[in-house]
């Protein structure tokens, strides 16, 4: 009986290593229960009224007027293109679907704060993962800062940076710092635990 128990404790502990394995972290190769999971979510945006790009998911402060940021992953990917379709009664194709299931890189999107128009200019980003450094294939950012909500008061403009990391670069599951460089200079600094983004 006692075996019976253990047998029975090891089975329901091995279940839910998977299921958090499977709920948990950055997917790179979604399955199809996830794929339809993600585009029900989006779908389900129109009865909660919630904005598509609210779906990624959000790093950094809450307060607007600080630097924070979203991941753009292949299963936030497909919400938010659920969503969008949604709030026109459509549903995403499946060459959309395909497409952002097939994406070779994570993109991180990050809005930084600074004093000038030109200081989001010549930005950049990496990503920390223990001792090793992830640099980006691709960085876009604004060469030209926005007026930001309390202009011309601190902080007056506001910029942001995208980046481009492929998959195969970095572990979806790490404790990672993501480093954002203004052109201006300085940095701004995100922790973040990859295993508890879905």
């Amino acid at each position: 009986m006692i075996r019976f128990f253990r047998r029975l404790i090891f089975s329901l502990a091995a279940f839910i290593l998977m299921m958090n394995a499977t709920s948990f972290a950055i997917v790179v190769n979604p399955t199809q229960e996830q794929v339809q999971a993600a585009i029900a979510k989006g779908k389900a945006a129109v009865l909660s009224k919630t904005p598509p790009s609210q779906l990624y998911w959000r790093f950094g402060s809450p307060e607007t007027l600080h630097a924070h940021g979203f991941l753009m992953t292949k299963l936030g990917g497909l919400a938010v293109l659920a969503a969008h379709y949604a709030f026109r009664a459509e549903s995403p194709t499946e060459q959309d679907i395909v497409r952002i299931t097939k994406e070779s890189a994570l993109q991180v999107s990050v809005s930084v704060f600074g004093s000038s128009p030109e200081f989001g200019k010549d930005s950049y980003m990496v990503l920390n993962q223990g001792d090793r450094l992830i640099k980006p294939t691709q960085v876009r950012f604004d060469a030209q800062a926005r007026r930001s909500d309390v202009w011309p008061n601190d902080p007056p403009y506001q910029a942001k940076v995208v980046a481009s990391f492929p998959y195969e670069h970095f572990d979806p599951v790490q404790p990672t710092t993501i480093s954002v460089f203004p052109g201006e200079g300085g940095e701004v600094q995100f922790d973040l635990d990859f295993s508890r983004i879905p």
